[in-house]
């Protein structure tokens, strides 16, 4: 069966029973994403990890690019 199918199955029975109607099939595709991208960040932020993402790599590149390429500078002996 496909979604599609299932759906209107669904809302059959919804209409038949006097209830509320089922969203349809990717109506909430990008509210899903975003929220789990949101917990992904959160649980960075519990966890004390470095945030990580577009803007933050952006940075770091940029950053590397300054320093010539990502190289160390060596450590004066002593």
């Amino acid at each position: 069966m496909s979604v599609t199918q299932q759906y209107l199955l669904d809302a059959y029975r919804a209409a038949q029973l006097g209830e509320r109607t089922p969203p349809a099939p990717g109506t909430n595709d990008w509210q899903v994403v975003r929220e789990v991208r949101d917990y992904g960040r959160f649980n960075a932020v519990v966890h004390e990890r470095p945030a990580r993402g577009r803007v933050r790599g952006a940075l770091a590149r940029l950053l590397r690019g300054l320093r010539g390429g990502g190289a160390r500078t060596p450590r004066s002996l002593p």
